[in-house]
């Protein structure tokens, strides 16, 4: 069987972009930050981050690990932020370098259910799902790198390593980690990067990998998360710093509370960051919810979202690039009304912000349940939004004043050469415009669930190295015998 080609990564360009903070307005909120930083503080649980605010003049309370800041202090350190630079790919080919209003686009990240693609019954995740999902990312062009899907609930303690060598053996693109979290992980998820790279400058130069880890609100760092981000600040892998505050219980009710209190916990941790490693790269991050207020269950899009771009602008107001949030719908089926209203607008709103990276294509349930059509479902939005952040393409060809005039009122433009020439790639067909053998549109979702089986029986990411293969196995052998499985 001949290889198949993969497409090009394809991410959005918009023509044209939004802001719905004012200048006025971000100034506000970033001032409201600082206000928090120094009067209120965040509360850092590890002595090792709280010895590096004290050597750097923060206020630090050390029986409640209470850590205040001065402005001065948090400008200062940010200064010191990248705005810009590459995340490596296993193959050059697919590095992404970061630039102004160029998005790349994610798989949603750590479910931890399935719905098994032969049988359609719902199981834990596996190592297995998180390969065959990679493979599908690997052939997507929507996909500009990897989150690990679904966690490998089969491989215990370690997973989170396992779901790295899952991933590498799987795609050629970036992988992010959303559960590398702790010294004793990043340790060997660093070792592991470093078999990827080849050596350890090539993996601060290009970082294979990179990590999201989730600040606790209110106004808490996590203690693995935080040592083991310092970790990853010294060797130059980037981190994403996401907070994740709900309005009404763990944020105030209002959004402009929430998103301000969330920036404080990014900041915060961005600050530690830069003070342990100048000129680490990182990202900022905030993806609120709602508690709704007759339940106090967990909601993602209520009818009034806000749009997901505001804490892009406030990001890139400080200085920092900014993963974004998208798709992650409440829905629990891949193909219902809700899957599809709740999300649509995302890409496209996201895309006008200009944020960096963005999360997160293919789950179903709030980020919870692996449906593995959905990621096709959601391919088909992503492009949607790319075709229509493009700009129309207008010149005498496209004008077609020649064949107006030829055929002219009344006529018809179905016989003229131009309209042979366009009309095969004017329409985009749509999952929703599949034919089938008597030219009527098929069930989209069983189109969806095809194209899938296609891309795992037909696409193969090129092999990693074996000795690399090797060396990882050895990697993972060496963590469940320390760390246990």
């Amino acid at each position: 069987m001949l290889p198949v080609e993969r497409p090009p990564i394809e991410p959005l360009k918009p023509e044209f972009t939004i802001q719905s903070l004012s200048n006025e307005q971000l100034d506000q909120l970033q001032e409201a930050t600082l206000n928090i930083l120094e009067n209120v503080g965040v509360h850092f649980p590890s002595e090792k981050a709280l010895t590096v605010f004290a050597d750097h003049g923060a206020e630090v309370a050390w029986e409640s690990q209470i850590v205040k800041m001065s402005p001065e202090l948090v400008r200062k350190a940010l200064a010191t932020v990248p705005r810009y630079f590459t995340l490596g790919a296993r193959d050059t080919a697919f590095d992404l370098g970061l630039e102004k209003n160029v998005s790349y686009f994610t798989t949603d990240g750590c479910g931890y259910e399935t719905v098994d693609f032969v049988t359609r019954k719902r199981r834990p995740s596996t190592k297995a799902d998180v390969a065959s999902m990679a493979c599908v990312s690997d052939y997507l062009s929507s996909i500009g790198f990897y989150w690990t899907m679904v966690s490998a609930q089969d491989c215990g303690r370690i997973s989170p390593l396992h779901e790295l060598d899952a991933s590498w053996n799987n795609t050629v693109k970036h992988v992010q980690s959303v559960t590398l979290i702790g010294p004793h992980l990043v340790r060997y998820g660093l070792e592991m990067g470093e078999v990827i790279s080849g050596s350890k400058e090539e993996m601060q130069r290009r970082p294979p990998f990179s990590v999201v880890i989730c600040t606790i609100s209110p106004l808490i760092q996590d203690k693995g998360g935080i040592e083991g981000g310092m970790m990853l600040a010294e060797a130059g892998i980037p981190a994403v710093y996401l907070a994740m505050p709900t309005l009404g219980t763990t944020a105030p009710a209002t959004l402009a509370g929430a998103i301000v209190m969330a920036d404080a916990e990014c900041i915060s941790a961005i600050v530690l960051m830069q003070l342990v490693a100048p000129g680490a790269p990182v990202f900022h991050s905030i993806m609120q919810a709602w508690a709704d207020p007759r339940t106090a269950a967990y909601v993602g899009y209520p009818l009034n979202t806000p749009s997901r771009y505001a804490p892009v602008e406030i990001a890139h107001h400080w200085g920092i690039p900014s993963l974004a949030g998208a798709f992650g719908t409440d829905a629990r089926e891949p193909a219902s009304w809700q899957s599809a209203a709740e999300i649509t607008m995302d890409p496209l709103l996201v895309g006008m912000s200009g944020a960096e990276i963005v999360t997160g294509l293919g789950l179903r349930e709030t980020y919870t349940l692996l449906y593995p059509e959905s990621i096709i479902l959601d391919d088909d939005i992503y492009h949607r939004a790319r075709f229509a952040l493009m700009n129309m393409e207008i010149s005498p060809e496209t004008l077609a004043l020649d064949v107006i005039e030829k055929v002219g009122p009344s006529g018809h433009f179905l016989a003229q050469k131009h309209t042979r020439k366009h009309m095969p790639s004017a329409m985009k067909r749509s999952l929703v415009h599949q034919l089938d053998a008597n030219s009527a549109y098929r069930d989209p979702v069983l189109v969806a669930q095809e194209k899938v089986d296609w891309i795992l029986n037909n696409h193969k990411p090129e092999a990693l190295e074996q000795a690399k293969q090797v060396e990882l196995a050895r990697i993972l052998a060496a963590a469940g015998k320390e760390l246990g499985h």
